[in-house]
């Protein structure tokens, strides 16, 4: 085994074509490269994610044949304990409240030096500029604090946070190798003080194209984006799915995943974001 991939879904809605867009680029690549890949649920905030849509994702993930070689414990059955002990010096307390620190755009540090007993539990950044590599989009560096101030590890409620968990679990399962949406291009260097913080090898990062819509926003479940299990009961086969997502990829005329393996190349996928009209799921 030469390294270790990932699907990680979301239960907090249908699985769209922004979401299988993503999906396909991190299959294609796992496959070309022989990974390892594997299927991780990221349920830990609970009051998004629903136990009832996991079932769905998997029907709809199987249906498209996003195939993946095991299935890795959801977030919702993992502890984070040693995570958390393991950045016990790097961290502080935080009472500010959202509202607070909205004027700034981002979290200021207000609480870095307050000593609070309680409160969200914050990461404390170094400044300057985070430098990597990205597969599609090259060399890129990203000053974390300045772009988003120190992050949440736990929130007040005691729920550990997304950028904590996700780091956490892709170290537990060795993987090597994330590729996710352009969006979340910026957050990698908040990612990577976590990895630097934990003395944790960083994997190799793959940001695909973001699929948007007429008014510019990515296609997803709070704005009712179109699902892939309304396209199925509407008629469409994986076939169809996959002819309408993969030339967002750059690999037209293409019905099948294994298909695409030849053409698939993450240094010349577009950087988007890319405009599209949706299909209608009604037909």
């Amino acid at each position: 085994m030469t390294g270790v991939g990932r699907l990680a879904p979301t239960p907090s809605g249908a699985l769209h074509l922004g979401n299988a867009l993503a999906f396909a680029a991190a299959w294609l690549s796992a496959r070309q490269q022989g990974l390892h890949l594997v299927l991780r649920v990221e349920d830990v905030d609970a009051t998004r994610a629903r136990d009832s849509l996991t079932d769905g994702i998997r029907q709809d993930l199987g249906w498209l044949g996003l195939t993946v070689d095991a299935e890795v414990p959801p977030q919702s059955a993992r502890t984070y304990d040693a995570a958390i002990a393991a950045l016990a010096d790097r961290a502080y307390r935080c009472t500010c409240s959202r509202a607070m620190w909205a004027v700034h755009g981002r979290y200021p540090g207000t609480c870095r030096d307050a000593g609070h007993p309680a409160g969200a539990l914050r990461l404390r950044l170094d400044p300057g500029p985070v430098s990597f590599a990205d597969a599609v989009h090259g060399p890129c560096a990203i000053d974390a604090f300045t772009r988003f101030g120190d992050p949440v590890l736990v929130r007040r409620d005691g729920v550990v946070a997304y950028p904590l968990a996700v780091v956490a679990d892709d170290i537990a399962d060795s993987v090597t190798e994330v590729v996710r949406g352009a969006d979340l291009l910026e957050h990698t260097a908040v990612q990577l003080a976590l990895y630097d913080a934990l003395d944790a090898p960083a994997p190799r990062w793959v940001h695909a194209p973001m699929l948007v819509d007429a008014q510019g926003r990515k296609l997803g479940k709070s704005h009712g984006s179109t699902a892939v299990a309304a396209l199925r009961d509407a008629g469409w086969s994986a076939g169809d799915v996959w002819a309408w997502v993969l030339p967002h990829l750059g690999i037209p005329g293409v019905r099948a995943l294994p298909d695409a393996l030849g053409a698939f190349d993450t240094t010349r996928l577009p950087r988007g974001p890319i405009p599209v009209r949706e299909p209608d799921a009604t037909r």
